[in-house]
Order: C-alpha cells, then sequence, then structure tokens
C-alpha cells in the first residue's frame, strides 16, 4: 500500500512539471529548458545521493537507458511543449506509455492480462480518449507535437522495460544517478547551439525558482521514487499508475497557464481515475506463469507488490525478490533494446 502511495506522489509532481516545464519553453528554447531542468536533477541527486558505485560492467546498459529515459524522452517532450499545449502533453503522455509496455509484454508472452486488468486498462483508454476531445484545438502545429508527445511516451515505456533488469542488481538511486547524468549530458550537447537565443539577463527569479522546482523534485524526488516503484510492483503496474498523471496535469495547467478544463475532460479524468485504480488494485491470480528455468515461478506485477510487503503471505509463497520477478518479467523486451 505504501508503494503504491508514493507513485501517486509521483505521479502527481510530474503532472506538475507540464505546466512548470511549459513556462519554462516560454522564455527559453525548448533544449536549453530541458537541459536546465536535468542539470538541476543531477546536481541535486549527486549532492543527496552522493556519487553511489557503479561496477564498469553495468556502465554501457545504465547509460543507454539514460539516453532513452532522460534524454530521448525529454528532447521529444520539451519540443513537443513548444508545439502543442501541456495539456495534450499531460494526456498523450502517460495514456500512451502503459499502453506500449503492457503491449510488448503481451507480444512477448511475458505479461497475461485478467479480465479487470484488461477492464481497467480500457477504461483507462477511453477516458484518455474522452481528455484529448475536451481539449481546445490552439494551432496548426498542434498535431505536429501530439505526435512528438506519442514519441516521448514511447521512450518513457522503454526507459521502464530497460530500467526494470538493472533493479534486480544495482539500487534503484544508484540507476537513477547514472542515468540522469548520462541523459543530462546528451541534452547538455543538444541545448549547446541554442544558448546564444538565450537572453540570460532577463530572466527573473521566477524562472530560476521554477527551474529549483523542476529539478529538485518532478525530476530527482520523483525519479528515484518511480524506480523504487519499478523494482517492488514491477513496471507494468507503475506505469499503469501514469493513468492519474492527465487529471493532475490539466489542474495545474488550469491553475498556472490558465489553460481551461472542459466538462468533458472532467469525465475522462474520471475514468482514468477508475481505471487506474482498478489496473493496479491487488490481484494475485493476474499472471503467474513458470518459466524455462524448472523450478522457478515468474509471479507478475500485483504478486510482487504482495511478497514485497509481507514475504510471509501464503498467496505468493513463490514469488522471488520483488526486483528479480519485475526483471524477469520483461526481460526478453529488455534484451531485444538493450544498448551494446
Amino acid at each position: 500500500m505504501r508503494i503504491r502511495l508514493l507513485l501517486i506522489l509521483v505521479m502527481a509532481l510530474w503532472g506538475s512539471a507540464f505546466a512548470s516545464s511549459k513556462a519554462a519553453v516560454g522564455e527559453v528554447p525548448h533544449e536549453v529548458a530541458g537541459f536546465l531542468r536535468f542539470l538541476g536533477g543531477t546536481l541535486v541527486l549527486l549532492a543527496v545521493l552522493r556519487a553511489p558505485r557503479l561496477p564498469a560492467g553495468e556502465v554501457p546498459r545504465v547509460a543507454g537507458v539514460g539516453m532513452v529515459g532522460v534524454f530521448g524522452y525529454n528532447a521529444l517532450f520539451f519540443l513537443g511543449l513548444s508545439l502543442a499545449p501541456a495539456a495534450d502533453g499531460s494526456v498523450i503522455v502517460p495514456m500512451a506509455a502503459p499502453i506500449f509496455t503492457v503491449a510488448v509484454g503481451v507480444l512477448l508472452g511475458r505479461v497475461r492480462l485478467s479480465g479487470m486488468r484488461l477492464l481497467g486498462l480500457v477504461l483507462a483508454v477511453s477516458g484518455g480518449f474522452v481528455f484529448f476531445l475536451g481539449i481546445p484545438d490552439t494551432g496548426n502545429t498542434r498535431l505536429l507535437g501530439d505526435l512528438t508527445f506519442l514519441g516521448a511516451a514511447a521512450c518513457w515505456s522503454a526507459y521502464t522495460l530497460l530500467g526494470a533488469p538493472l533493479l534486480s542488481r544495482m539500487p534503484a538511486a544508484t540507476v537513477t544517478v547514472y542515468a540522469t547524468a548520462a541523459g543530462t549530458a546528451a541534452l547538455g550537447l543538444l541545448a549547446i547551439p541554442a544558448f546564444g537565443d538565450v537572453r540570460w539577463s532577463e530572466l527573473g527569479p521566477g524562472f530560476w525558482l521554477n527551474q529549483a522546482y523542476l529539478g529538485a523534485l518532478p525530476t530527482a524526488l520523483a525519479y528515484v521514487l518511480y524506480y523504487r516503484a519499478v523494482g517492488q510492483v514491477g513496471p507494468t503496474t507503475a506505469t499503469s499508475a501514469m493513468f492519474l498523471v492527465p487529471a493532475f496535469g490539466l489542474t495545474c495547467a488550469w491553475v498556472v497557464l490558465g489553460e481551461s478544463i472542459a466538462p468533458l475532460q472532467g469525465i475522462g479524468a474520471g475514468l482514468m481515475f477508475v481505471g487506474a485504480w482498478v489496473n493496479t488494485r491487488p490481484a494475485i491470480d493476474d499472471s503467474v506463469q513458470t518459466t524455462a528455468d524448472p523450478g522457478r515461478v515468474v509471479v507478475e506485477d500485483d504478486c510482487v507488490a504482495a511478497s514485497s510487503e509481507t514475504r510471509s503471505d501464503e498467496r505468493c509463497a513463490s514469488a522471488v525478490d520483488p526486483a528479480s520477478a519485475a526483471a524477469d518479467s520483461v526481460s526478453a523486451a529488455a534484451d531485444s533494446v538493450r544498448p551494446n
């Protein structure tokens, strides 16, 4: 239960990041906005967590995760914010990322959907479409921006799948620090040509306070908590919680940017909340499948969560370590896209 509450906190922080990041893009080029956010996040992570030991053999994999989940995601995310409303991104990214993650798992035979979980996904996706239909049109670049958000969602799904196997071997803090640092370095290289377009002397305290917030909370804190959740409840449940982001994102867009929230969007938000609850509630019979290794059982998301909360629970007596089970459930997907 506690890890699920932390997931809700992460989704609230990420929901707020859409409006805050959009405000930053309004003052500096999107490449610079993305780099500054993650530069601040990296500095906070290093200050709080120091520099945990990273085995040399894991460096390419962690760096690859950072290229996909930090550089790839945010390069597309901030580009999308420069082309489309923050409200669009707060619907498209969290709606599409879990679908990509589950689809890969289903196609590879690593995720088996129960009736209730399928119902939750249908409700959440339907709510996302209702949400999307209720967002007012803002210009000719909107379609391109929305497609860019869809690409960002694909990067986030890959980030989740690639990260799960690493969590079976290393703490979440270690993966997060070095993946964020690698992605931030790449964002910096992307931002260098745009530095000349920034009027640094005209950036006021509000801009820098916003950057401090983005770096410390939606970036540093949220990324650590998210990877901790992936290790304990598995990537499918963790990404399914992203269906909560649109409600938080549109609320913040309304408060910070003055973007309106239509009644139709409220209906969509309600459907997504219900879908997220159905899809992340404990359901031990969701997915228990044997692997090629005789005598070993892969217990999917919710059983992993139960085993992490109480190892004596007979319902999950065959569960292995939560991080290892989560890694096994997506190892095939990770292997197919893991960097060399």
